[in-house]
């Protein structure tokens, strides 16, 4: 299964290879090929071949040990995705960087505030800034990292994960969206 329709057409032989550097990819199929009983090529649009990301995630993330035995995978395909399982926030309770935020946007603690509390707070409010209302760290590649309460990345990871941003990269590139500036 496949998501491009050439390769897929290609290794069926109905169209044919016109870059030389892949005729020897198609050769090797062939030869392969004759290992099995039948082979079947499938062409999958990319907005349905979850399972092929995935499976080119994980193998980005791997690195081969040479003529090491890899166990094979064993996959389990969900009714649903895996961020129905996540564990509820409970309502009414301030992100962890509230204080931070409060002291940036108004130069005040809370009332019982210790005065290791009152330093560590400064400490860590200077790696931040506010712009509007909306906090911001700066990372050392200068990117910029947006903080959101709950109910803002419950939105985010639901959009992301429910295909509304169509994204087709690997996870960590995805992270790295997710977090920038601007992306939402």
């Amino acid at each position: 299964m496949g998501d491009s329709d050439l390769i897929m057409r290609q290794a069926q032989g109905e169209w044919e290879i016109r870059d030389v550097k892949l005729i020897p990819y198609k050769q090797h199929v062939e030869e392969l090929g004759k290992r099995f009983k039948s082979i079947e090529f499938i062409f999958i649009p990319r907005c349905h071949n979850e399972l092929a990301d995935a499976l080119a995630t994980l193998g980005s993330m791997l690195l081969y040990p040479g003529n090491a035995h890899i166990n094979p995978l064993e996959i389990q395909i969900r009714e649903r995705h895996d961020y129905y399982n996540t564990v509820e926030a409970e309502p009414n309770v301030q992100p962890w960087y509230h204080d931070i935020k409060r002291f940036l946007k108004t130069k005040e603690y809370h009332e019982q505030a210790s005065g290791y509390q009152k330093r560590t707070i400064r400490w860590h409010a200077s790696g931040f800034f506010l712009s509007g209302n909306v906090l911001y760290k700066k990372t050392p590649d200068l990117n910029l990292l947006r903080y959101v309460d709950t109910e803002e990345a419950g939105r985010i990871m639901y959009e992301v994960h429910s295909g509304v941003c169509r994204p087709h990269m690997n996870g960590y590139v995805l992270a790295k969206k997710i977090l920038r500036v601007g992306y939402y």
